[in-house]
């Protein structure tokens, strides 16, 4: 049996990794096969199993505040049956406990499916050679050892050392990040240490061949493969718990810490007055019912779902609630370069023939944008300019000398049905919809999409591509292959129109093709200009010299340096492929610089960010120099800034990568395990993380952010499954609007928190007070005051309009509790002036013989009401619209009239234990709520004018 631990198969040759795994040119037999799958398993990515139904009701009841109020309810009933009492307390409370239980088990019962969507990636059909024969088998029965068979259109079912290839190239932007089509060699030995990006002698499962055909080995199965390294981090890594969550948690045991204490006081007071025990109990049950701000869970849920609509109608979608307060406290955002902050495409950006340089003033094709043109110094002895025919030749070449073709417009989902999509002209070009290269409306793109950027580009500049074709039809080729680094085609050119601007005028002689014919050909810069003899300068075809020739290869180096991808054109004689290796019969025609484009809305979006204090960290498998480009084009990165490669992180320990990533913004050449220590170390100097991307490879780094984001249109499942969130529209700026509305949900929750603390502090004090005067309020009571206040008038705080100043102000700090930056001090305060209202009544109206407890209990729901409409907004409420929210003035106005009918019917009035109020005793309490209400507008107006100038707060770290 093979090593199940195998050799690094990149450094071994193709014969010795057959000998590595026991295999032979005429495959494995059917035993072996067999034998192998029965110790290694099937080829497949098993499921982790999760937390079960029961495990997550269960974990419902972990929190201390549920717990207290769980233990109060048992109290309660004790008390209840013990005096043959209907339990009204007991059941009450339970009703709430319930709700909040399913409020949570609905949310968190959705079963993870991120190794599902993993195994419907990797399980195509493939060609195996078994027993010396090939045959169509499942990918699940793969085992090491395997002879593949591979060829254009193939997803690739396993990783494998490649044996033979004949222009083979695999698209790997999924696993490695990179959009580039990857060039594979077989006979290719490389260090031990190469990277995966660069181990062009393996392919792996999951990834697509583009051209050519090859035979592979399978090196590994399953959980082995690069993909299940993926699979294995994705498992290994804990979603970290959401700031909100760590905040409320802090609430909860201060909450519960503080009642403990004042009722323990409070208790020890009464049994020093010699108060009855039975009635201290009861005071500690009232007031433990009252410290608990029982909708306070089922305000959070609704609050953030409700953001969530709201952000799905900014094409934003939220699989995970917490993830909406998390968006409002990120500090940073971790983005994946290629489809998030580019195309994902390749499209031509640069022309040089002659000595002329044109472009296109945008670099997402769109019609009617016309070429620049703009001379270059030419070089010593060339004539300045470029022919009239050197444009249209330069991009028919490119046409031609190409693999790539326009595949047929899909049948059905077309937003213009009926229409039949435009084939060329630049009065039909629009937008590419391709989702790894370009491609005209409704048709998308099929080969390369290097070569498909060729044909763009002619389309784009008003040639019609399959015009071409038809009328240059392919009568030989010299396909592409990487040792060579350059293809060519002769085409038939019966009436010389190719070869219009080819004539010598100074030497006098005629095109150089024979019988109508003429050789094309494509390639690396550095390879075609050491086979080409002439090119055409401003006049016509010129004598290529070697000072030239040295001065194209600097302009090859320098768009390269600017991240463009370089190809040369080149025509000649058909003559020139009788012997391709030494010809050097060739016409430069000039050279096309393509790169993958960034999208157009990432500038504006990266400013909001900057405003916003968020800082945005590209992290790519593509090349440094592209990295560069494209961060320093896109406002992201300083041109002269550093750029860390895998290789060198790889190098860093844990301390000196947390340091390395204070600095650095832009990483190239990154694997998936260093995205996730990249994120790690980010979370370890206190940021809030946010992770971007769309392919297999980002997939363990969005689980381990703070909040995954996923491109809904490009990315794959596993990635949509390992994220909390998906833009719809894969807009880089709707992760800045997502950011807006979670920053409003969070200046919401902590709306609501000073709101429902401060009142829950009164009536806690208020309760306390039992021993002077006795048992003010039942928990009934106060359970029915906390679900009449807290309940639909804290659900309308959600509602109300937005702060427009939300995004030019810094994210709140990590660690920092919700008591933070004045919000503990305030709602003291607010909190000890609603008790001294409540305590004041209180003794007036016993003092007076009026029925205070009913006082009390009126004075507390309308006061909280108040409450309720002077927190909906950081304005004086003189100022402010009634109708500014009509769902919180709604709520209020029914919220007092419940209550009024408390105490009017009957009924109600016994079930709840309360006395008829007088008109008077009714006007008293009016009075006492409007008083706090006018101390809560003086406390809004101190606020305010405490509150530092914009700019200062823009300044503060």
């Amino acid at each position: 049996m093979p090593d199940p631990a195998p050799p690094s198969w990149h450094a071994l040759a193709p014969e010795s990794c057959l000998a590595a795994l026991a295999s032979s040119p005429q495959g494995l037999t059917t035993e072996q096969a067999g034998e192998r799958l029965a110790a290694l398993g099937p080829n497949r990515l098993e499921p982790e199993p999760g937390r079960g139904r029961l495990r997550i009701l269960l974990d419902q009841f972990g929190n201390v505040m549920l717990l207290l109020l769980l233990a109060v309810a048992a109290v309660a009933a004790w008390l209840d049956l013990s005096a043959q009492r209907l339990p009204r307390d007991t059941i009450a409370i339970g009703l709430i406990v319930v709700l909040n239980a399913a409020l949570g088990y609905v949310q968190e019962s959705r079963a993870e499916r991120a190794l599902q969507a993993l195994r419907q990636l990797a399980q195509p059909q493939v060609s195996v050679c078994r027993d010396g024969q090939w045959q169509v088998l499942a990918a699940e029965q793969l085992v090491p050892g395997d002879r593949i068979r591979l060829a254009a259109g193939d997803r690739v079912a396993a990783d494998a050392r490649l044996l033979e290839g004949s222009a083979l190239g695999l698209r790997e932007a999924a696993l490695t990040g990179e959009s580039d089509t990857v060039d594979k060699r077989a006979e290719l030995v490389l260090p031990d240490g190469t990277p995966v990006a660069e181990r062009r002698n393996c392919v792996f499962q999951g990834t697509e061949v583009v051209r050519g055909q090859g035979l592979a080995l399978v090196s590994a199965t399953g959980l082995a493969t690069e993909l299940g390294r993926i699979a294995l981090l994705l498992r290994r890594t804990p979603r970290e718990r959401s700031p909100l969550q760590r905040r409320l948690d802090q609430l909860s045991e201060q909450l519960v810490g503080g009642a403990l204490v004042l009722v323990g006081a409070a208790m020890l007071l009464g049994v020093w007055l010699g108060q009855p025990l039975l009635e201290l109990l009861e005071m500690a049950l009232a007031a433990a019912v009252a410290v608990v701000p029982e909708g306070l869970p089922a305000v959070i849920t609704v609050t953030l779902a409700i953001g969530t609509q709201r952000m799905v109608r900014r094409q934003a979608l939220i699989r995970r609630l917490p993830a909406v307060e998390t968006l409002g406290s990120v500090t940073v955002i971790c983005t994946d370069k290629t489809g998030t902050l580019t195309e994902n495409r390749q499209v031509v950006q640069t022309l040089r023939l002659g000595t002329v340089s044109l472009a296109w003033g945008r670099e997402s094709p769109l019609a009617g944008d016309p070429l620049r043109r703009q001379a270059v110094a030419p070089p010593a002895g060339a004539r300045p300019g470029s022919t009239a025919g050197a444009l249209p030749l330069l991009l028919s070449a490119g046409v031609l000398c190409n693999d790539a073709r326009w595949g047929p417009a899909p049948t059905g989902g077309n937003p213009a049905a009926g229409e039949t999509p435009p084939t060329g002209g630049s009065e039909a070009l629009g937008e590419p919809t391709a989702d790894a290269g370009p491609a005209l409306p409704g048709r998308p793109l099929l080969g390369d999409p290097t070569e498909g950027a060729l044909l763009l580009a002619a389309e784009r500049a008003g040639l019609e591509a399959e015009a071409i074709r038809r009328r240059h039809p392919r009568l030989a080729e010299l396909p592409f292959c990487a040792e060579r680094q350059w293809m060519a085609v002769v085409v038939l050119d019966a009436g010389g129109e190719l070869q219009a601007g080819l004539a010598d005028p100074a030497a006098g002689d005629g095109p150089p093709a024979a019988g109508g014919q003429l050789a094309i050909a494509k390639g690396a810069p550095e390879v075609l200009l050491a086979r080409c003899d002439r090119w055409l300068d401003g006049a016509g075809v010129a004598p290529l010299t070697a000072l030239q020739r040295r001065w194209w290869l600097e302009q090859a180096q320098g768009l390269a340096a600017s991240g463009q991808r370089v190809l040369a054109l080149a025509c000649g004689s058909s003559r020139a492929l009788a012997e391709p290796a030494a010809s050097t019969d060739w016409i430069l025609l000039g050279l096309v610089g393509q790169r993958d484009p960034a999208r157009a809305e990432v500038p504006a979006a990266l400013a909001r960010c900057r405003s916003a204090g968020i800082r945005v960290v590209m992290i790519t498998g593509d090349h440094p120099l592209t990295a560069r480009s494209i961060g320093a084009g896109i406002g992201l990165a300083d041109p002269q800034g550093p750029v860390l490669l895998g290789q060198e992180l790889e190098r860093l320990s844990d301390a000196e990568l947390a340091v390395a990533v204070a600095g650095c913004d832009v990483y190239a050449r990154v694997p998936p395990e260093q995205k996730l220590r990249i994120v790690q170390a980010l979370q370890a100097g206190g940021a809030i993380v946010a992770m971007t991307g769309d392919g297999v490879n980002d997939a363990p780094a969005l689980r381990q952010a703070h909040i995954g984001v996923a491109m809904g249109l490009q990315g794959t499942e596993v990635c949509k499954e390992a994220a909390d969130m998906v833009l719809l529209d894969d807009n880089f700026a709707t992760i800045v609007s997502a950011v807006e509305e979670g920053r409003r949900v969070l200046a919401t929750i902590r709306r609501f928190v000073i709101y429902v603390l401060a009142s829950n502090i009164g009536e806690l004090v208020a309760i306390s007070a039992a021993p002077l005067l006795g048992v003010p309020l039942t928990p009934l009571q106060i359970l029915w005051i906390n679900l009449v206040t807290d309940g639909v008038p804290a659900l309308a705080l959600a509602l109300g309009p937005v702060d427009q100043e939300l995004m030019q102000r810094p994210p709140l700090p990590a660690r920092e509790p919700i008591f933070a930056q004045g919000t503990g001090a305030a709602i003291l305060r607010i909190g000890l002036m609603f008790a001294a209202l409540t305590l004041g009544l209180m003794v007036v109206a016993a003092r007076s013989g009026a029925p205070w407890p009913t006082m009390v209990f009126t004075t507390l729901c309308l006061a909280q009401l108040g409450h309720a409409l002077a927190a909906g907004s950081e304005r004086p409420l003189l100022t402010t619209s009634p109708l500014g929210n009509p769902w919180l003035l709604g709520s209020v106005l029914l919220s007092g009239a419940a209550q009024l009918a408390l105490l009017q019917v009957p009924a109600l009035a016994r079930f709840f234990q309360l006395t008829p109020l007088t008109a008077t005793n009714l006007a008293i309490c009016l009075g006492c709520s409007g008083l706090f209400v006018a101390y809560l507008e003086a406390e809004k107006a101190v606020r305010r004018s405490r509150r530092p100038p914009l700019s200062q707060a823009q300044a503060t770290p």
